[in-house]
């Protein structure tokens, strides 16, 4: 019995021995002859040319102020001690700045002092990618953007941006058509002024071009269309957004934005635009919102959006003297429309059948317009339909929308202020503002244009899109229906 138990210990012993031989070895390797611990020697880090590191302390002091001491509290900017809102890249072994972001988006955030400037030693840094400005001039710092020197990013900027910045006045200077490998320009709730540059347009690589929320004026650029054979662009470098909405801009839409086949969104609203809508557009057959709001155009609703299958956002809406009439068919065709937005534009005529073959229209808005006619009962089997507007219109004849629609629908759903519509559902839910019809052949005595309501009280009217609204330019009721249901909006 002793022998077994002696015999089973001798190989857990051997194990326990060859641990120990183990552990003293590896303890070995981490000591030096004298029993010192040595430390696994690490890669030397990759340097940074001292010239970088000077122009990135200088550009980046001009701004956030003199106070501000780079080299003491980040003496190694690319490494062990970055900066917020710098980043680096390596090229061939060296760390360059690639990113420099200036604006309160975090707390640590530089942020700009209240005087700050532009410094040359930005132009310093030769392989600058993206540079982004945010409140960083107030209205008591006025500022502009450097005219010159653009030209030594032109080989590698490709985002530029100033927002919210309202002490950022004076002229997008034509210089910035000389940074060839830009691929963004966002120019957004600044005070810059004057006309937008042609030289825009002759940015090849330009993907993104948002100037909305200043005091631009004078035309639309026709070089930003690509149908110039000197500005063609490769297919995979086309613009995709053009934004230069709440500006002052004038003059007509030049035709030679339809060559800009891969155009995902133009939003020119909230400007002084007139002329006819030019047929050209019709060859933006990647188009998915186009918004032509508060402006001042003529000829009438075109055709050719009935062919642009890809459009989801159709807002037309406060060009009063748009004027025309509903196309009467081919709506069908429209099958990824979300949002049409025909209010305040002048429309006459009825409203046809074929509007119901929409299957994703969520937000119909044909309000404050000519519109006369009976209102046609599919409209209210819409599959998607969450909002519609028909207040302030012509229309006459009874509602044949039944009591569950209404009740879905509550406020989102406007017909008040048609003196000739009546409706013919009386039993768990009504329109508000709209008369019952007494009989199928007797239109109502009671208009909510020379009457009052049901309820003794003048219906709430809906307001057409003024430019001076928040957002959009919606009413409350447009708010809750076009907001909660349907867009989500971009620059």
């Amino acid at each position: 019995m002793g022998r077994a138990r002696g015999g089973r210990l001798l190989p857990v012993l051997a194990a326990l021995f060859v641990a120990l031989l183990l552990i003293s070895g590896c303890a070995a390797e981490g000591e030096d002859e004298e029993g010192s611990p040595v430390v696994a020697a690490e890669e030397p880090e990759a340097p940074m040319e001292d010239k970088q590191k000077a122009a990135l302390y200088a550009a980046i002091g001009s701004f956030v102020g003199k106070a501000w001491n780079g080299s003491g509290l980040f003496p190694d900017p690319c490494g062990q001690t970055p900066i917020q809102g710098v980043s680096c890249d390596l090229f061939n072994g060296v760390w360059y700045p690639t990113v420099v972001s200036i604006g309160p988006v975090l707390d640590n955030s530089l942020q700009c002092a209240p005087d700050a400037r532009f410094s040359p030693q930005l132009f310093d840094l030769r392989r600058l990618k993206s540079l982004t400005f945010y409140a960083c001039f107030p209205a008591a710092n006025p500022t502009t953007i450097p005219a010159a020197s653009w030209d030594k990013l032109s080989g590698t900027l490709e985002t530029l941006e100033f927002r919210s910045n309202p002490g950022l006045s004076g002229a997008i200077p034509a210089s910035l058509g000389r940074l060839a490998s830009l691929r963004s320009l966002v120019l957004v709730d600044n005070n810059l002024t004057g006309a937008v540059p042609s030289e825009l347009g002759g940015l090849a690589k330009l993907r993104r071009l948002v100037l909305s929320g200043n005091g631009l004026s004078g035309p639309v650029p026709a070089t930003l269309g690509n149908n110039n054979p000197q500005l063609r662009r490769l297919d995979n470098e086309q613009l995709l957004i053009v934004d230069m909405s709440k500006n002052s801009l004038t003059g007509s839409l030049p035709p030679s934005l339809g060559g800009l086949k891969g155009l995902l969104k133009m939003d020119l609203s909230n400007n002084r635009l007139d002329g006819r809508i030019p047929p050209e557009l019709a060859g933006l057959e990647s188009l998915t919102l186009l918004d032509l709001r508060n402006n001042s155009l003529t000829g009438g609703l075109p055709d050719f959006v009935l062919a642009m299958p890809a459009l989801q956002d159709l807002l037309l809406s406060s060009n009063p003297l748009l004027g025309g009439t509903l196309m009467q068919r081919g709506w069908e065709k429209m099958a990824s429309l979300a949002t049409l937005d025909l209010s305040n534009v002048g429309l006459a005529g009825a409203i046809p059948e074929s509007m119901a073959a929409m299957p994703r229209l969520r937000f119909l808005a044909l309000d404050h317009n000519r519109l006369s006619g009976t209102v046609p009962a599919k409209l209210a089997a819409l599959p998607s339909i969450g909002a519609m507007y028909l207040n302030g219109n012509n229309l006459t004849g009874a509602l044949e929308f039944s009591a569950r629609f209404y009740q879905r629908m509550g406020s989102r759903f406007a017909s008040w202020d048609n003196p000739g519509l009546c409706t013919a559902e009386t039993a768990g839910g009504a329109p508000t503002g709209v008369a019952v019809c007494k009989d199928a052949q007797e239109p109502p005595r009671v208009g909510v244009r020379d009457g009052m309501d049901a309820g003794g009280g003048k219906p709430e009217a809906s307001s057409s899109f003024p430019a001076s609204s928040s957002s959009f330019g919606l009413s409350g009721h447009k708010v809750a229906g076009l907001w909660c249901l349907v867009m989500v909006m971009v620059l």
